[in-house]
């Protein structure tokens, strides 16, 4: 069995995740694709890094990513990094020849995407984009059932991401309210999560008219390294700082299909966790997915009976998509290790049979087309193409 080695770039929620993953996949997908040696982990201090390396299984820390670039022995760069570093690491792996995953969204701007996408199509590698919510099973069987044409041709959706951890003007000035780090605000931090899924399901989109609008201007500073999210609040005595980014964004879309809807997202909606949702249309039935509710799809077919006819719950299990290789149970509980568990298979998998992973670097710079056409709308008024 083959065996690849990663480095892996950033030390935080994010890196947790994915070294879970990587310890995960070949017992759920067994025989493995291939095996993995977690050799480098990079952060910003040495000792983040050691401490990092002990935690999550790597064999040793480093201070600097470019070591990770210039060891000849790895294999794949995994990038979980703020989004102002993504196209730097990712053009240096792909000249390096690695095998690249990383973290969404794709990058800052449209400019930063195109020159990672070109990248790593000159290079040949296997790139991925960790949109991992799209790997849930229930997520999958509503792919099934449309590409089956059990709810016939799409009429129209709805998708929202909504969150409360930044409702409070008290949390922390996070980076991921800082356009020179992130780009952008509620729209790359959660809403391409929806883009990608809703294109995942229903196909790529033309046009856009969006609204974007921010809530709280400024924040408490934080300090260290550790980015707190929502976790930490800053008391009336904590230096305050100015924020330039979107806490909420509504998108009215026309997709290339002929379907039309709405993408909404916010990390303002107070009594909001993680609610992740899609509602979708067709001639023939209806879907209906929400994130906290996991294990679920809501379905209805207009041919059942009239006095049966409604939505009704399909718990996913090992008779769905990736079921088999998770739990043996329906409903026995579907988690976020889970599905990021999936999106490691996939990737490896890849990578060590050749092929095509989605979603990759064309994924994330079509979406980054999207919302650079969202923001031209939000500041034109009107409709533009994307």
């Amino acid at each position: 069995m083959k065996t690849f080695k990663v480095g892996l770039i950033g030390a935080g929620f994010m890196a947790k995740a994915h070294s879970v993953a990587y310890a995960g996949m070949p017992m759920f997908f067994w025989p493995a694709p291939a095996l993995i040696k977690k050799k480098l982990i990079a952060d910003l201090t040495v000792e983040r890094a050691d401490e990092a390396a002990l935690q999550f299984g790597f064999e040793r820390g480093t201070a600097d990513w470019r070591d990770i670039i210039n060891d000849p022995d790895i294999d794949i760069v995994d990038i979980c990094t703020p989004n102002d570093s993504h196209a730097e690491i990712a053009i240096a792996a792909a000249g390096a020849g690695k095998h690249i995953i990383c973290e969404k969204p794709i990058s800052r701007t449209l400019e930063e995407a195109k020159a990672m996408y070109e990248a790593v199509s000159k290079a040949n590698v296997v790139n991925m984009l960790a949109f991992n919510y799209r790997m849930t099973p229930a997520v999958q069987l509503a792919k099934k059932y449309i590409d089956e044409g059990a709810i016939g041709d799409i009429l129209d959706f709805r998708g929202t991401y909504l969150q409360d951890w930044s409702a409070d003007p008290n949390s922390p000035l996070s980076w991921r309210f800082q356009k020179a780090v992130c780009g952008s605000g509620a729209f790359g931090d959660i809403g391409t999560h929806v883009v990608d899924m809703l294109r995942f399901l229903i196909g790529d989109f033309t046009e856009v008219n969006a609204r974007f609008a921010t809530y709280i201007k400024e924040r408490p500073m934080q300090t260290g390294t550790v980015d707190n999210l929502g976790s930490v609040k800053g008391g009336t005595d904590v230096p305050k700082a100015p924020v330039d980014v979107d806490d909420q964004c509504l998108l009215v879309l026309k997709g290339a299909n002929g379907s039309f809807g709405t993408i909404e997202a916010t990390r303002n909606a107070w009594g909001r966790n993680n609610f992740i949702t899609f509602e979708i249309h067709g001639t023939k039935g209806s879907l209906y997915f929400n994130y906290e509710r996991r294990d679920e799809l809501q379905v209805c077919f207009a041919d059942d009976p009239g006095d049966r006819r409604g939505f009704r719950t399909v718990y996913t299990g090992p008779a769905h998509p990736y079921g088999e290789n998770l739990w043996p149970i329906p409903a026995l509980g579907i988690g976020y290790t889970e599905t990021k568990i999936v999106e490691m298979y996939k990737f490896i998998d890849a990578v060590a049979n050749g092929g095509r992973v989605s979603p990759d670097f064309e994924d994330g710079y079509r979406i980054e087309q999207l919302g650079d056409a969202a923001f031209r709308s939000a500041k034109s008024g009107s409709w533009e193409t994307i």
